[in-house]
This record gives C-alpha cells, structure tokens and sequence, in this order.
C-alpha cells in the first residue's frame, strides 16, 4: 500500500492536487475558503468547518497521524501546519513518498498569503486570489476603523492552572494590538507561554479576555481573589469566540471585530 502512494506522489509532484489531507482544522478552513473544499479527503480531530468538513475521514491529530488511514486516502498533497505539525510526522510522511507542503500563518497578513499559496497548489487560483482579496480588504478596513482607540491594557488568558497567554508573535496578539490593546505580555519569547499570576498582578491589566471554550464561570471565580487587579475590579473579563479568533482563516476577521467591540466596552466603562 505504501508502495502505491509513493508512485502516486511521484509522477505527479507539479500537476494541480485533486486529494488533499489538512494537518489542522485551520488549514482544512483555508482550503474551502480558496475554493477547493470538494478537493480535501481527508482531516484531523477538530477540523470542523465548513460543516461538510466533518464528514471526511479522520487521519489523526496535532499529536499523531495514522499513516495508513492517510496513505489509504491516496492524497497528492499533505498541508502540514508549520509551527504545528512536528517535523518527525511530516518526514514520515515524505520518506513513503507523499507530497507534503507547510503553510504557515504567523502574521494576520499570512492568511492572504496562505490563501494564495493554497490556491497554487490546488490550480484554484482565481478563487484563491477572490478569497485572499476580500480577507485583505476587510482586514484593512479593521485596521483603519480601530486605529485612533485609546490603549488599554489587555491580558489574554489561556487556561486556569498553569496559565498562558500569547506575545505579539501571536496572531491574537497582532489583532489585540489591532483594536487598540496593549497586550501586557507582548515581550514574552515565545509564542505563548506560561505565566503565574504575580506577573499578572504586577502588570494591571484593565481587560482580561478568554477563550469561550474555557469555564467562565471558574475564570471568573478563580479571579474574585484579586480585586486589586483593574480588570476584576471593573468585571472587565471577556470571553471572544475562540474559533473565529484562534483559528487564522479569513473567519478570523470576525473575531478580531468581536474583540475590538468588547476592548471598546471596557473602555466605555472605564471612563
């Protein structure tokens, strides 16, 4: 089986690919959103958008590939995550002969890009290039709306115990700084990283948001035993759609607008 993908691959490296796999849900939402979604057979655990996504069969996660599963899917392309996919997964995959392509998205202006490269490598560059348009223009738009907001510190909370949060690496980062925030972990080294709540504490933020996919209910109970923190004194913590706002899709543009709206509530408060 592994000796048919390989030839598979092989006597077409160049041609336009018709049997994608997708490493990670965003890069599955990248596909559809080029216009190639009728083109992707294959997904990993929480690749769950557009919906018809989800009927397609599962090759594994962020973690693990079921090699077989995915050489039984005969893809001419594999879109790895770079950043995500670990490098041992995507060597595997090159060793029996399959296609493997990074895309990464590490500045909100990659997505045009990622769109783009996509498209390429699927020959749906007219819809490609469409998608990456309108993502650009409405990022623009963002940007010109949001510009002249007042700062306001933000802390961007992943977790309860440990804690993380994001630096200006992170596209969440980029789009706090967007809409005006002033991430108070913007100078951490990596991308995100753990952080205690003495360091929070120390840096006052006015604003902490999360994911809606967390415990609201325990994010806002674990915090009533600092008041002296602006946020909680305020009741300035705000859940953000995590799919729109942590996924880099062109759907992204949704939760950053989500995000400045809330930043622009919390500055009406504090005033």
């Amino acid at each position: 089986m592994f000796g048919s993908a390989s030839v598979f691959a092989a006597e077409h490296p160049q041609e336009p690919a018709q049997r994608v796999v997708a490493l990670a849900p965003h890069l599955a939402e990248l596909v559809c959103a080029a216009g190639g979604c009728e083109q992707l057979v294959g997904r990993v655990s929480y690749s769950d958008y557009p919906p018809q996504v989800e009927q397609l069969p599962l090759v594994g996660d962020a973690f693990a590939v079921n090699l077989e599963a995915l050489v039984a899917l005969q893809p001419d392309l594999v879109l790895s995550w770079d950043g995500g996919t670990g490098a041992a997964i995507a060597e595997q995959l090159r060793r029996v002969g399959l296609r493997v392509e990074p895309v990464a998205v590490e500045q909100l202006d990659d997505i045009g890009a990622g769109l783009r490269k996509i498209g390429q490598w699927l020959g749906i560059q007219a819809s490609a290039e469409t998608a990456a348009e309108q993502y650009e223009a409405g990022l623009s738009d963002l940007r010109q709306r949001y510009a002249q907001s007042s700062s306001i510190r933000v802390f961007y909370q992943i977790e309860r115990q440990p804690m993380f949060s994001i630096s200006q690496r992170s596209p969440i980062g980029q789009a706090i700084a967007l809409c005006g925030g002033d991430n108070i972990f913007a100078d951490l080294s990596a991308i995100a990283s753990p952080v205690n709540a003495e360091a929070v504490i120390a840096r006052a933020p006015e604003v902490i948001v999360f994911s809606d996919h967390e415990d609201e209910r325990a994010i806002h109970q674990w915090w009533t035993r600092f008041r002296q923190v602006p946020a909680v004194k305020a009741d300035a913590l705000i859940a953000v759609p995590a799919d729109l706002l942590a996924r880099a899709t062109p759907r992204m543009l949704q939760g950053v607008e989500a995000l400045c709206d809330a930043l622009d509530h919390a500055r009406h408060n504090r005033s």
